[in-house]
């Protein structure tokens, strides 16, 4: 009986190091898989097409659209020029007549060119002609931009009684003791910070166009600018503040430090409640920080918000933002919304990822599941494009009879999905972010102001993200300010659809006069081109 109890506890000893073994074993294969998955995440983001590149694609085919279409219309004028001097009459096929273009746009002058009347007649050469009529041809025309100096005149007067002089007071500048006018600032900001045209490239162009103006005169001119909208852009802030749900992110921008350029911040904030109905006119603010320590956004949403029941912040699971949602904040926590369209983008990376070499069994492995992800999560964006604009109510309303039995059965699925799998597993992380943010992300379900995307920040990057292939670095942390206070105003503009460099002219011509108590009349929201 000894010997047999020896021979059984070995040979469950043995049966235990081989179970060790298999586990090891598997839990190596899985890691295995795992990095070879991530390698070919890595090679799809260096060498795959990712959205940009698409987009880069779609901007390629237009372009050979258009050359194709010129080639056309070109071949075709040669074609009946060279039938016209063969004396042929060519015959055409039938053709589907093709829409008629639209007429150019009506608020545009008009300059009448009144070709010379014909003398006699074409058919019996009589004299006796009659105006019966005429045909009109517009054409689009742009006139060159042309430069010029306004003077000022202030005629001084004498008086014959005291022998005392009196003279109009001088106007106001839009800068102190500037020269140059508000249309030509606002063209200098906009192009610099709109257009994301440096300023070393403004000035070589308007030295060719025979007007030299120094790059430091330029930069004078801007931070002066900068400067005078400061009060505008401060109420921009307050009214973006006082929302009841905000937009936030941010993005790298280089910031030049000792002969090197370090990874500063751009934060943004927006405003926009238009997708329920809100009445409140939409803004964006902007923010620039040297570092991405979540002590920035929690300095620049100190005094926020101010509603009782708190305002909802809708962003990405960056760290830096906990303390906003923590519950002893003052004077309210902020309430969390996370962003499907971001958990959505794990699973997408991982379903979209080409299946070929070494990685291709893993990333077959990981697909099925990522794809079934991502299909669950686009039911609920569907519901979200039926709703868009909605009221807060009406949208509530959808979302409990429609998306809250889609987003129940989501994350059961995901419960029972990640069981199964290991932490190594290709979407275990992409699920634990969205179970581990369970209550962020149901936010929307029972609040109708939320969103399901934090879109709307990211968009407002968009432009941020793109001019840094343009003027590469900030050079200061003043510089990187500046900027953040200028790309407000023009963020603001369009999402208010009003041309940001006129209404940027508006205020650089009106806001020196101008009360500090009427300064709301100014604002993006309220301005109205002059007719």
């Amino acid at each position: 009986m000894a010997a047999m109890k020896a021979e059984l506890v070995a040979e469950r000893l043995a049966r235990a190091e081989v179970l060790a073994q298999l586990a090891e074993a598997l839990a190596f294969k899985e890691l295995a898989a795992h990095q070879a998955l991530e390698i070919a995440k890595l090679r799809h983001q260096l060498y795959g097409r990712s959205a940009e590149r698409s987009r880069q694609i779609i901007d390629q085919l237009e372009l050979a659209l258009v050359e194709a279409v010129g080639d056309a219309t070109q071949a075709e004028i040669v074609a009946e020029e060279a039938a016209n001097a063969a004396g042929v009459v060519p015959v055409r096929s039938f053709e589907r007549k093709k829409p008629a273009r639209a007429p150019l746009p009506e608020h545009l002058p008009r300059e009448r060119v009144v070709e010379p009347a014909p003398c006699a007649c074409d058919h019996c050469g009589s004299h006796r002609l009659v105006k019966v009529g005429e045909d009109v041809t517009e054409t689009l025309e742009v006139i060159p931009r042309s430069w010029k100096v306004v003077q000022h005149v202030r005629e001084r007067f004498s008086c014959r009684a005291c022998e005392g002089f009196s003279q109009a007071p001088a106007p106001f500048h839009a800068i102190a003791r500037g020269r140059a006018g508000p249309s030509l600032l606002a063209m200098i900001l906009y192009e610099k910070y709109g257009q994301h045209v440096p300023l070393n490239r403004q000035a070589e162009r308007y030295a060719r166009e025979g007007v030299p103006i120094a790059l430091s005169t330029l930069a004078d001119q801007v931070g002066a600018c900068a400067h005078a909208l400061t009060p505008m852009a401060e109420l921009i802030e307050a009214h973006v503040l006082a929302a009841g749900r905000i937009h936030g992110d941010d993005t790298p921008v280089p910031l030049l430090d000792k002969g090197k350029t370090k990874t500063a911040r751009l934060w943004t904030y927006v405003r926009d409640d238009r997708p329920f109905g809100g009445a409140d006119p939409p803004a964006v603010l902007f923010k620039f920080s040297d570092t991405r320590s979540g002590d920035h956004p929690k300095a620049h949403l100190k005094a926020y918000p101010t509603t009782r029941g708190g305002a909802i912040l809708q962003a990405d699971a960056f760290a830096g933002y906990n303390h906003l949602f923590e519950q002893a904040r003052s004077p309210a926590p902020f309430i969390e919304a996370a962003c499907w369209a971001h958990a959505r983008r794990k699973f997408f990376e991982i379903a979209s990822l080409p299946v070929k070499g070494k990685a291709g069994s893993a990333v077959q492995a990981a697909a099925p599941l990522a794809t079934q992800a991502v299909k669950k999560i686009d039911e609920l964006f569907a519901i979200e494009r039926e709703i868009n604009g909605a009221t807060a109510n009406e949208r509530l309303a959808t979302r409990t009879s429609q998306s809250a039995p889609l987003v129940a059965n989501l994350f059961d699925w995901m419960s029972e999905q990640r069981q199964k799998l290991s932490r190594h597993a290709p979407v275990a992380a992409a699920m634990d972010y969205m179970l581990k943010r369970q209550p962020a992300f149901s936010v929307f379900l029972t609040d109708g102001r939320a969103c399901l995307s934090n879109n709307a920040a990211e968009r407002s990057l968009r432009p941020a993200a793109l001019g840094r292939k343009a003027w590469l670095f900030a050079g200061s942390q003043a510089g990187g300010e500046r900027a953040a206070l200028i790309y407000t105003l023009i963020g603001t503009a369009k999402l208010n659809n009003i041309d940001p460099q006129a209404w940027l002219a508006h205020l650089l011509a009106h806001m020196p006069s101008w009360p500090a108590s009427r300064l709301q009349e100014l604002a993006p929201w309220n301005w109205k081109p002059a007719p």
